[in-house]
């Protein structure tokens, strides 16, 4: 398998590249029962109270918030400090997924499955009612701010998934200059600030790595979460399960 190779060669990286490190302090979750994905921009008047729930369910231990920011609203007069035209690909990457071509703010996808409007709570709450993720991904301190990652196998189960890493920032506050929130100072948390593939998943062995944080939080990054999600031709599917950790 594929994916084996990969993981190996990371987890050898990580462990020449440790010594001498100190120990992670830091949160982890594991065992949520649902990811959510926010696309969100601080130039939409809708999205603030979409931005402030997202805080409030992602202080919840079941659940792991992300928030992306996108540009398309830029054009309206303020450019969003944290969007990026590859979040904005993956909002739309889930609407042809879904087999759509509508995006808007705020959207909330759930688990991968199924996007809500992100500010209305009737419809935010029906959803996470429902949500549930099947698959263990655990992680441990291994010392030397490196951190082990173990994702289960699923025997029974078909497919494979890519294994994402997904790095953010807690939290941050902005103060808007122009647009539709002209004035306000939002308070923004789970700001996404990259992606990457560590490797493919299939259902027989699961999958074993490690990585070494000086490595992966970069930036102004204090926090990742990993992944593991089904794609349909090059398209994101169903999330299968997910871990978190911050620093």
């Amino acid at each position: 398998m594929l994916f084996r190779p990969l993981f190996r060669a990371l987890a050898l990286l990580a462990l020449a590249l440790s010594a001498g490190s100190p120990a992670l302090a830091g949160q982890f979750r594991e065992g949520p029962k649902a990811v959510l994905e926010l696309f969100t921009s601080q130039g939409c008047s809708s999205c603030p109270a979409a931005d402030a729930m997202l805080d409030e369910l992602g202080q919840r231990d079941d659940v792991i918030a992300l928030a992306y920011h996108v540009d398309y609203w830029d054009y309206i007069g303020w450019q969003d400090t944290f969007g990026a035209k590859a979040h904005s690909q993956r909002q739309r990457d889930y609407a042809s997924a879904w087999g759509s071509s509508r995006i808007f703010t705020p959207q909330l996808v759930v688990n991968g499955e199924c996007g809500v409007v992100g500010n209305k709570r009737n419809k935010v709450d029906a959803a996470l009612a429902d949500a549930s993720l099947s698959l263990d991904v655990t992680l441990a301190d291994a010392g030397n701010d490196t951190l082990d990652v173990s994702i289960a196998g699923a025997p029974g189960a078909t497919g494979e998934a890519v294994v994402w890493l997904v790095t953010f920032i807690e939290r941050a506050e902005v103060e808007i200059g122009r647009g539709e929130n002209e004035g306000r100072k939002i308070a923004y948390t789970h700001i996404v600030t990259g992606r990457q593939v560590l490797g493919r998943w299939d259902a027989v062995d699961g999958a074993t790595l490690q990585l070494k944080l000086a490595e992966v939080l970069t930036g102004p990054s204090d926090g990742a979460a990993i992944l593991v999600q089904q794609d349909k031709d090059g398209l994101p599917g169903p999330i299968l399960g997910a871990a978190s950790f911050t620093r």
